[in-house]
């Protein structure tokens, strides 16, 4: 085997005199394609976008046989690697192998978590910044908050664990002809006049590959703010809601990229296209409604104080927000307010807070026809769970062993809005009392799709889940949105429904 990783490495050193077109560079512009510098490309209004996570690795899904295909209809790619390799061609491709380290490098660090969110995970890790401790917060695959491991280290409240891992390899990117192999060092920049085509999907025409925290690769997009929008509405809110909605969307979703624009620092990038970010994917094709709202609100974002709000938003609110404390284990936001989503008459019928079991029942049999966004399919929910099933999820999470049977469930604490902010599951064994806390309920019981709801045992091994809403329940309801926009409300009076003393303001964008 020693021998086989031997002869990789004489062969990756040799086979590089035989690259064809490719040129060596130290050219002032070749360095700075590869500066990534994540605050100055959010002054440019541009994001950096982590297309795909972990290239290289075990979790690696997109590349195909270990290899990604770059290719453009039109001109030619660029590629800059910062070994100083220089490359131009119609296709690209990139391979990974596994080299072996001539000297293994152990890591040790004490890991906390996992967290259900990055705010809470971020939370955490001031609290042990504030202690005195080096923290870095990772998405191996759940949000953790990561310290060196030293000898003596106190001992901490917050559940943690050791973690060990020797480094016996290295994943490494090579730039593979149809003769010959060459290795590459990151950042790669590859970049063209037309869009290119990675594996067979068009994505735009500026990326990086940056080598993560994990020892694998990411694919970034760098992509201007707008562009990046125009990938992010139909999938968040929808193409075909009215336009006032759609208005509404794009102000928040620039608001939120930016407010959250270091939420993979340590990555080099600044979000993801999934649920822990925004959902992002490239539009097939330029949907109208969708360019007009983006174009009409260009460079809008919603300030308080004058910096960029966190404008959180989500699927459905059941009727009532919730204020950004009751949801993650953070501080509140004074722009977010726990109010009746509906019309005037209800707040005549409700009052604030709802505090107790009856409320919330209360609340969820009123007539769904006056709350904003009552079309939403899980406006209203009601979810049947065994006894069994709950276990499985506690024991996936590591929260009991397979020997613990749950005996009961109760809401032990209530936000303003009436969500539970802490569920008491209580097993057989009576020393055993587990207590779930704000997101960490909805990560847990991933059945749940908010917190907003009330429990009823059917029998020792059923239960009755009842609630209302989608998601966390912050800021702006798209349901919501997309109804008062229905019913004539401009995009700035939705959203100042929702976010409560924010104001519109146009950001600017330096020129290159």
């Amino acid at each position: 085997m020693k021998l086989k990783f031997a002869f990789l490495n004489l062969f990756l050193g040799c086979i590089s005199l035989l690259i064809i077109n490719t040129k060596f560079i130290s050219n002032a512009k070749g360095e700075e394609l590869l500066k990534v510098e994540l605050h100055n490309e959010i002054k440019k209004g541009k994001f950096l976008i982590g297309l795909k996570q972990y290239l290289g690795g075990e979790k690696d899904s997109f590349s195909i046989k270990k290899n990604i295909k770059f290719i453009t209809d039109k001109g030619f790619l660029n590629l800059t690697s910062s070994n100083g390799i220089k490359h131009k061609s119609k296709e690209i491709n990139i391979s990974w192998v596994d080299i072996p380290n001539k000297n293994p490098e152990t890591i040790e660090r004490i890991v906390f978590g996992p967290f259900a969110s990055y705010e809470s995970a971020k939370k955490q890790a001031k609290k042990l910044k504030d202690k005195g401790f080096e923290t870095t917060v990772a998405y191996p695959k759940n949000w953790e908050v990561w310290i060196p491991f030293e000898d003596d280290l106190p001992e901490f409240e917050l559940k943690n664990k050791i973690s060990r891992k020797i480094n016996n390899f290295q994943i490494t990117p090579v730039l593979r002809s149809k003769y010959s192999l060459m290795k590459l060092e990151g950042p790669i920049y590859i970049s063209a006049q037309e869009d290119i085509k990675i594996n067979g999907v068009n994505f735009g025409k500026n990326f990086y590959l940056l080598k993560d925290l994990y020892g694998t690769w990411t694919l970034v997009q760098k992509i201007e703010f707008d562009d990046y929008l125009a990938g992010v509405l139909p999938y968040e809110i929808g193409p075909n809601s009215p336009l006032e909605a759609l208005k509404a969307q794009a102000v928040i979703a620039r608001t939120w990229g930016i407010f959250n624009s270091d939420r993979f620092k340590m990555d080099k990038y600044h979000l993801c296209i999934t649920t822990q970010c925004q959902v992002y994917k490239p539009p097939k094709i330029t949907n109208k409604k969708v360019q007009k709202a983006i174009e009409a609100t260009s460079n809008l974002i919603l300030t308080f104080r004058n910096q960029p709000i966190n404008a959180f938003y989500h699927g459905s609110n059941g009727g009532v927000s919730a204020t950004a404390g009751e949801s993650w284990q953070i501080q509140d936001y004074p722009y977010f307010k726990s109010i009746i989503d509906g019309s005037k008459s209800l707040n005549k019928n409700f009052k604030l807070p709802i505090s107790s079991e009856t409320d919330v029942n209360n609340f969820l049999d009123f007539d769904k026809k006056q709350f904003y966004g009552s079309n939403h399919s899980l406006f209203r929910w009601n979810k049947k769970i065994s006894s069994f099933e709950i276990k499985e999820k506690l024991i996936k999470n590591k929260l009991i062993n397979i020997n613990d049977d749950v005996f009961d469930l109760n809401s032990i604490e209530r936000g303003f809005s009436g969500r539970v902010t802490k569920l008491a599951i209580q097993t057989y064994n009576v020393n055993k009392s587990i207590v779930l806390v704000k997101d960490d309920i909805r990560r847990v019981l991933n059945f749940i799709p908010s917190n907003l709801f009330t429990i009823n045992k059917l029998s020792d091994d059923l239960w009755l889940f009842r609630g209302g809403g989608f998601g966390h329940g912050v800021g702006l309801s798209q349901s919501g949105a997309i109804e008062m926009a229905k019913l004539g409300f401009s995009y700035e009076q939705i959203l100042n429904h929702y976010y409560r003393d924010a104001k519109l303001k146009k950001i600017e964008i330096l020129s290159q």
